[in-house]
């Protein structure tokens, strides 16, 4: 079976012209009427890709891999933005675009909801499998291993990922929730990264298609990261303009933050805060410890590829020798 190489990955040389469009769904964890994951959608539909948007019906950021389904038939409060009123089913689809839908609950369980609602009862690919899940761009980053314990953005994604679905996860350090509303000319920065994020679907598209048409093999997904997108300099942007951020190959590990808890002297409660020294997040161990950490990558005008598996279980190096003889004369196949 043939897939997309390292090196692919590394120049990301990114294509346009179709060969085929792709059966797409596009999840976030920002909610469904969010400026991001509309103009991704556009974006993909622009191309040819048969894209569906299946979304929270509200904001759910920082659910992780949760899976929290609407314990009630109809929602108890409006949706975001105020797009569909309290009283209304928990589920349903846009009245205007039948290809854009929501959901009441976590982010990981509108990727359930979308795989054996959709796809398999409403039969919204004809029979067929997506050929890809999407999230995001999420808004705020996902750099760094932490997210996959945090990230409601990788989370759905990686749910995908365990069912057997192509998966990515694209996120932005831009935080600005907007309604999709918002957008009004095509240098906003929603505009933008639904277009990068479109290349690298159109990137895999063109080379990753094997012999069984799978994008990623079984297990395997994309965490990617861009920068501040801006067509002026700013502050964030350390006083330069960012609208065509080149694509780096790295990994998860290097430079990542992990969260602590912060502690307000003035209001006596607590927050999330973030810790960039920790030994544990940044230990590299079965990764490509030669590639540049994701995290860092986005500090300068450059996007972050990384690639991150399933079985992140039982290692086979390093420290896990270590272990192995700590095990001695308790398990039974050490010896």
């Amino acid at each position: 079976m043939k897939f997309f190489s390292a090196a692919a990955l590394l120049s990301l040389t990114l294509c346009c012209g179709l060969t085929n469009s792709l059966r797409i769904i596009i999840n976030n964890d920002d909610g469904w009427a969010t400026a991001n994951i509309r103009e991704f959608y556009k974006a993909l539909r622009a191309d040819g890709h048969d894209a569906y948007i299946v979304a929270p019906i509200e904001q759910q950021s920082g659910q992780g891999g949760r899976t929290v389904f609407s314990a009630e038939a109809t929602l108890s409060r409006p949706g975001q933005f105020d797009t569909v009123p309290a009283g209304a089913p928990s589920f349903g689809s846009d009245p205007l675009d039948s290809h854009i839908w929501y959901y009441n609950g976590t982010p990981a369980a509108v990727t359930f909801f979308a795989l054996d609602y959709l796809v398999k009862r409403q039969n919204i690919f004809n029979g067929s499998e997506p050929d890809l899940i999407v999230t995001g761009p999420n808004e705020g980053s996902n750099a760094g291993p932490f997210v996959f314990t945090l990230s409601g953005t990788v989370g759905a994604a990686y749910a995908a990922v365990s069912r057997g679905i192509p998966a990515i996860a694209f996120s932005a350090t831009d935080i600005l929730n907007r309604k999709y509303t918002a957008v009004n000319t095509t240098n906003d920065p929603a505009t933008i990264l639904g277009k990068l994020a479109t290349k690298v679907v159109n990137q895999l598209e063109a080379k990753g298609n094997g012999e069984n048409s799978r994008l990623l093999p079984y297990g395997y997904g994309l965490n990617v990261n861009f920068p501040y997108i801006s067509t002026k300099a700013t502050a964030l942007s350390e006083g330069v303009s960012c609208v065509n951020p080149p694509f780096v190959y790295t990994r998860l590990t290097g430079g990542a933050a992990t969260n602590i808890a912060g502690y307000n002297e003035e209001t006596g409660v607590f927050n999330w805060a973030s810790n960039f020294t920790s030994p544990g997040v940044n230990a590299c161990i079965n990764g490509d410890c030669e590639l540049p950490g994701e995290t860092d990558v986005i500090k300068e005008c450059k996007s972050a590829i990384s690639i991150f598996t399933i079985d992140y279980d039982a290692p086979s190096c390093g420290g896990a020798e270590r272990i192995g003889e700590l095990l001695v004369g308790l398990v039974e196949n050490e010896e």
